[in-house]
């Protein structure tokens, strides 16, 4: 079949992620000595500043990783948890019946430093300078704009001039948007980058001893100290009115990254390794499960997926979204072995007909009776808008039309040693959240995922995390690890399926399973502001095929066409531990992903 880019194959190394620059930045790392956890470190920050509206310094890191001394897989958790005056009571006491999608209220402790120095410190080889310098080279000297930022400036143009005169002054140099391949500077980031280095090494120590000296200058100095009085000043917000934030510097003091257990699925011959449930990444667990009981029906013909097999992912992709909205969350009371049991699993397909289903069903783990959030309930957000915010609520990704709005970014990187690992860094997005000048960067709004309503596994709750869309994943099979993951909000864990399934059904190689035809239904309600959903609704690339959308819309799916290529951002890396052989791909679509390696 056609593919757009070669599967890379090598021995020494592999970086795929969502932005060239960012790629051969962490290949650098790669060839000057350095591991997989130095050279992710690398692209993750320079993704901070070339894809500004997709990720930033306010943003948050989980990620999924093995080393060369243990395959058993861990998750990296640096996902910030709600600020201690960020309760239900307050945010319903401002009038409000959901947290607002975009400015200060949605903020939560901000991960990504913490988790990036981390994994740097337990795992790396280099030091935060040489890990560093390449992010401060761009925010210092200028990086060319790929097309997606000044649209993304232009969206939210008028809020800027209006209400967030901060950002305008650094996203609208003079008053104007600036022009896509123009290079554009962010002095004042790489001047808090170079603050936080020179407080580390005048810390003195070591390599260990400076990382630690510069989290701790971050979350309990000049940083936290700035996050916390600009959070003070009233910003405008997608509730159309000014609320100050309620972050403190006191939040971001107590507050660390963790490590923590993955949930693991055995699917035949592979293991697949995702975030637990304070994510979404269950749902592509509980999905794969379903979809092998169903395995004799799943078919691909030179690479495209029969319609069949399009109809019974979509309806599993409905049954684990449900149970996304009923169970999920950063609660102890998520039922997370039921949810992945085998007599729970073939409950669900038993749901599964030859038609559309038009119902949002949650099932009953253990015999629980499922709760949806009041607002689901009585079928608020049916029909909405399809981007699910104004242009400055963030990361929703995909209009019924397939047009990206906003996004995330997605890194994987394995090394001749046998570290691999798949990140998903986001959050902190230009256009979300007023940038605080003194620092060069914005607050993330992953707060808004959370329900203001009481006892949901999601509910606002000081100290707990969202209920976040980001999901790496890590499968492996007869020992040989695989890193893969999109961006794309609700559609990251339903974008991985096509995948899994080109790849573990198709049995096409990384890059041609990239390249498949990809699809996601838009039947459940979305994790971002305003909670939009359209029941029935299957967003399709057109290379499905005529015949088989046609089909589709006669089993009762409300198909809309994104065209050939519109959907997804996958990368993936792997590697064969018998032969050391390593190979890549990353997403053509956008032509921006790419994979380098040698």
């Amino acid at each position: 079949m056609f593919t757009t880019r070669p599967e890379l194959a090598g021995t020494v190394g592999m970086v795929a992620s969502t932005h060239w620059l960012a790629s051969a930045a962490g290949m650098a790392v790669l060839e000057s000595g350095g591991n997989a956890f130095d050279a992710a470190a690398a692209a993750g920050f320079v993704l901070q500043v070339v894809e500004p509206h997709l990720v930033g310094p306010g943003g948050e890191v989980p990620a999924i990783f093995v080393t060369a001394e243990d395959p058993t897989p861990r998750v990296l958790c640096s996902q910030g948890v709600a600020p201690a005056g960020a309760t239900i009571e307050h945010y319903r006491g401002l009038g409000l019946d959901l947290v607002p999608g975009s400015g200060l209220l949605a903020a939560v402790v901000p991960g990504a430093w913490d988790g990036w120095l981390t994994l740097l410190r337990d795992h790396g080889t280099k030091s935060l300078r040489e890990v560093l310098d390449y992010a401060i080279g761009y925010a210092r000297n200028g990086f060319p704009l790929v097309e997606r930022i000044p649209a993304t400036i232009g969206g939210v143009q008028e809020l800027f001039a209006e209400h967030w005169p901060t950002s305008a002054e650094l996203w609208l140099p003079d008053g104007k948007v600036p022009v896509a391949g123009t290079l554009f500077r962010n002095p004042v980031l790489a001047g808090t980058w170079e603050r936080l280095l020179s407080e580390a090494e005048a810390a003195g120590g070591g390599r260990e001893a400076q990382i630690e000296a510069a989290r701790k200058a971050w979350y309990q100095g000049f940083v936290a100290e700035e996050i916390e009085a600009f959070s003070r000043k009233p910003h405008r917000d997608s509730s159309g009115r000014d609320h100050a934030g309620v972050l403190t510097a006191q939040d971001l003091a107590t507050w660390s990254a963790t490590y923590e257990d993955p949930v693991t699925v055995q699917v035949g011959d592979w293991t697949l390794a995702k975030c637990g449930p304070w994510s979404q990444g269950p749902a592509l667990a509980q999905q794969v499960l379903m979809l092998h009981e169903l395995r004799d029906r799943l078919k691909y013909v030179d690479g495209v997926p029969t319609a069949e097999t399009v109809h019974l992912a979509i309806e599993a992709a409905k049954l684990a979204f449900a149970d996304r909205e009923a169970w999920y969350g950063d609660s102890a009371d998520v039922p997370i072995d039921d949810l992945l049991s085998a007599e729970y699993t073939a409950s669900r397909v038993a749901l599964i007909g030859e038609s559309a289903s038009l119902e949002l069903r949650p099932g009953s783990p253990g015999g629980r009776e499922p709760r949806l959030p009041e607002f689901i309930a009585a079928g608020r957000g049916i029909g909405g808008d399809d981007s699910p915010m104004n242009a400055a609520v963030g990361e929703p990704t995909v209009t019924r039309e397939g047009e990206t709005r906003g996004d995330t970014v997605h890194i994987d990187v394995a090394d001749r040693w046998g570290n691999v690992i798949s990140a998903t860094p986001s959050g902190g997005w230009l256009q979300s959240s007023p940038t605080i000048p003194s620092l060069g960067f914005a607050l993330g709004s992953r707060a808004q995922m959370f329900w203001l309503e009481e006892g949901l596994p999601a509910s606002l709750a000081p100290g707990r995390r969202p209920r976040t869309t980001l999901s790496p994943s890590l499968a492996l099979r007869a020992g040989a690890p695989l890193a893969f993951g999109t961006p794309g909000g609700d559609q990251q864990d339903q974008w991985q399926l096509c995948f899994w399934l080109a790849h573990t059904v198709g049995g096409l190689d990384l890059q041609a399973a990239i390249d498949a035809p990809m699809w996601h239904s838009g039947a459940f309600p979305l994790s971002f502001y305003p909670r939009s959903w359209q029941p029935g609704e299957l967003v399709a690339e057109s290379r499905l095929g005529a015949a088989a959308l046609d089909e589709l819309r006669a089993r009762g799916h409300q198909v809309v066409d994104a065209g050939p290529w519109a959907l997804g951002r996958l990368s993936a890396v792997s590697r064969d531990p018998a032969t050391g052989l390593l190979r890549a791909g990353a997403n053509a679509r956008g032509m921006q992903g790419y994979a380098v390696g040698r």
